[in-house]
């Protein structure tokens, strides 16, 4: 395992369960529809639709439930349910705000998130987050979003900086694999405790001490 680098071009976050507290929204509208299927939603359920995207979440959903071919009515009924819930409002987790601005007066930020522009948007603003990024990054924006790396590459190539000197932080198992394959450094905050995920920096919080004085002395630059 390597450590987080004194150094870095550039700090990208995921969102949903890293800076906002939206799992919360999301469990509640994806334990309804497995509800509606016959199904209990616990921890194994949950990390069958975790981290991925609205469109492959319904598949996943329909593969799950045994109904091959309905992964897109599937998703429309989850993201109307996120819609109704998100807008009910969502907060920051602890320690976001602090480490997002500490990152920031150092190296260039921006989200890279596998929710939706519309539903990234209000997530932000709902936590008082929106102003601390001046570049945000959609699933509906790329070609293919996470695990694929290309959210990752996109944000770093907005950002002019290189990803193996840049670091992700994320949540689940989806955007670990997408930031490990765009070649960022990886800091990782679990959604679901217990979840054994790749990475470089591994805490129970963004509050963690370890990491606020990782970020106040940060430095720009490439990796040292």
């Amino acid at each position: 395992m390597r450590s987080l680098p004194a150094s870095a071009e550039a700090v990208v976050f995921d969102c949903d369960g890293l800076l906002v507290d939206t799992e919360a929204c999301w469990t509640v509208v994806e334990a309804a529809l497995f509800a509606a299927h016959g199904h209990p939603f616990g921890p194994e359920q949950k990390a069958v639709v975790i981290g991925r995207t609205v469109e492959a979440a319904g598949e996943a959903m329909a593969r799950y439930f045994g109904r091959p071919g309905a992964g897109a009515e599937l998703a429309a009924e989850l993201l109307e349910g996120a819609r109704k819930e998100l807008a009910r409002g969502a907060a920051a987790l602890p320690g976001a705000a602090e480490l997002v601005r500490a990152c920031r007066a150092a190296v260039p930020v921006a989200v890279a998130s596998n929710s939706p522009r519309e539903l990234l948007d209000v997530a932000l603003w709902s936590a008082g987050l929106a102003d601390c990024f001046t570049r945000s990054f959609a699933a509906d924006e790329v070609r293919s979003p996470k695990p694929a790396p290309e959210l990752y590459l996109t944000a770093c190539e907005a950002l002019g900086a290189d990803p193996g000197a840049s670091v992700a932080f994320e949540d689940s198992a989806t955007g670990v694999a997408a930031a490990r394959a765009a070649g960022l450094y990886v800091a990782v905050v679990p959604s679901l405790p217990g979840a054994d995920l790749d990475h470089d920096w591994l805490g129970a919080s963004l509050a963690e001490p370890e990491l606020r004085g990782w970020a106040g002395g940060l430095r720009r630059g490439g990796v040292c």
